[in-house]
């Protein structure tokens, strides 16, 4: 059905991002690739000052782990992709430079501070130029 399938998985809930990847394997045509995504958030600078230096670091080789973990899990054979910086954008960012034609995002059950700042999956759905699917 989809040749190149987007799935981006938050760490702090992989048990979503496995739910997601298991979507992504049914929809997937033979010959398809998946792209399993996380995104390491940039922290501001002021904010920094409290962290480790190797934050950013670590937190991206953790990312590398765990996707390989949750790929090998489902033996999905996916390309895994760590960037760093604002999660929304490089999801689509990576979407778009990859020709992908869907992007499966999971979300939670919006609350207020979503009408007032966006949560990741709302900035995708409302602004990438492929399919979305949505997984709550």
């Amino acid at each position: 059905m989809y040749k190149k399938i987007v799935v981006p998985v938050d760490m702090g809930q992989i048990e979503r991002g496995e739910k997601i990847l298991a979507k992504a394997l049914a929809l997937l045509d033979a010959g398809g690739e998946i792209l399993l995504v996380n995104v390491v958030e940039t922290v501001p600078s002021y904010i920094t000052i409290d962290l480790p230096i190797d934050f950013i670091d670590v937190s991206v080789k953790d990312a590398d782990v765990k996707l390989a973990e949750l790929d090998t899990r489902l033996g999905a054979k996916a390309r895994k992709i760590v960037r760093t910086g604002s999660p929304a954008r490089e999801i689509m960012e990576v979407a778009e430079r990859e020709g992908a034609d869907l992007i499966i995002i999971a979300s939670h059950r919006p609350d207020f501070s979503n009408y007032l700042i966006g949560a990741t999956a709302d900035r995708v759905v409302r602004h990438a130029k492929c399919s979305v699917l949505v997984d709550r």
